[in-house]
């Protein structure tokens, strides 16, 4: 890392949260969304290595500050955070069941964050300055206008032209956000042709983009110039996508210990993405940040909820 602290952008936006446990137990109410708890998780484990900002537009109401005062709690820097006069923060609420796999209702068509970078009729980038890495995701792309969607990933393709920006890009898709399966597919492939630090998951792109099967997904992402970053897959562990690497280099090696028990695999792949780009600010090798994003994936799925408390993380 040549910058210390070194400033990462996450891009997106953060949700209240309520859990749903079983009918004896009342609602619990948190704050997460994916590069939400990205930025947690990242800040987390790189602490005064990284001036971690996070990027979005919540509301004035109580929720909101409370979400501020988290941000504030994990030592976030808010600065680029903008308050709506008229729109709440987005709401959606999660069961999970006996295996760990989860259910989730939203609420959010008109939530704040919907009107990021956007300044009367006027487009507003203002709050990327200064950044050496803007972390987003296709969710972060989805929630946005089209013209707008499209204007970001210009400005973005923009600074890494001329402020060496690294951008770092997680296709998370959710079909329900956007407009067609088309324009999702159009605007996820040119986000990848942007990208420094690719994290897609292997499900996201088979079901945006009908691959066949894992040869497919690599063989497209490498057509749009992907040659750095990790494919999430599962139980299989992840795969580099360093093509500088061989076969052999680009498999984590398997990590010894006790068998995990899944309690909820909310934010699984937004923790591996921490834990790996961790990795990479710290000038670990490839073999490491893989074992390192696996194994922040691993520590999150052991509990309930996106975020794991800090009083338990620490």
């Amino acid at each position: 890392m040549t910058n210390i602290p070194y400033r990462v952008f996450c891009v997106g936006e953060a949700m209240a949260e309520l859990v749903l446990g079983d009918e004896s137990a009342p609602p619990a109410i948190g704050f997460a969304g994916d590069t939400m708890n990205t930025a947690v998780y990242l800040k987390r484990l790189q602490g005064e290595n990284v001036d971690l900002s996070y990027v979005t537009v919540v509301g004035n109401d109580t929720l909101s500050d409370r979400l501020l005062n988290r941000f504030d709690a994990e030592s976030i820097n808010t600065a680029n955070i903008t308050r709506s006069k008229d729109r709440l923060i987005g709401l959606y609420s999660i069961t999970t069941d006996a295996s760990g796999e989860r259910t989730f209702n939203y609420w959010r068509d008109r939530s704040a964050a919907r009107t990021l970078f956007q300044l009367g009729s006027e487009l507003d980038f203002s709050a990327l300055s200064g950044a050496d890495m803007v972390y987003l995701s296709a969710i972060s792309l989805a929630i946005l206008p089209p013209n707008v969607r499209t204007a970001f990933l210009n400005e973005l393709d923009r600074l890494r032209r001329e402020a060496n920006l690294t951008v770092a890009f997680d296709s998370n898709y959710r079909s329900i956000l956007w407009e067609s399966k088309a324009e999702a597919q159009r605007i996820v492939a040119a986000a990848w042709k942007i990208t420094d630090i690719a994290l897609p998951s292997i499900d996201d792109e088979q079901m945006l983009f009908d691959d066949a099967d894992e040869v497919a997904v690599v063989k497209r992402l490498m057509e749009y110039g992907v040659s750095r970053g990790a494919l999430k897959r599962g139980e299989r562990g992840p795969l580099s996508l360093n093509v500088e690497l061989n076969s052999t280099q680009r498999e984590m090696d398997s990590i010894q210990g006790s068998p995990i028990q899944v309690v909820d695999t909310t934010a699984a792949g937004d923790s591996f993405n921490a834990g790996y780009l961790s990795a990479v600010l710290g000038d670990a090798d490839e073999q490491a940040a893989l074992q390192a994003g696996h194994a922040c994936s691993v520590r999150v799925i052991g509990h309930r909820g996106a975020i794991i408390p800090l009083s338990v993380w620490n």
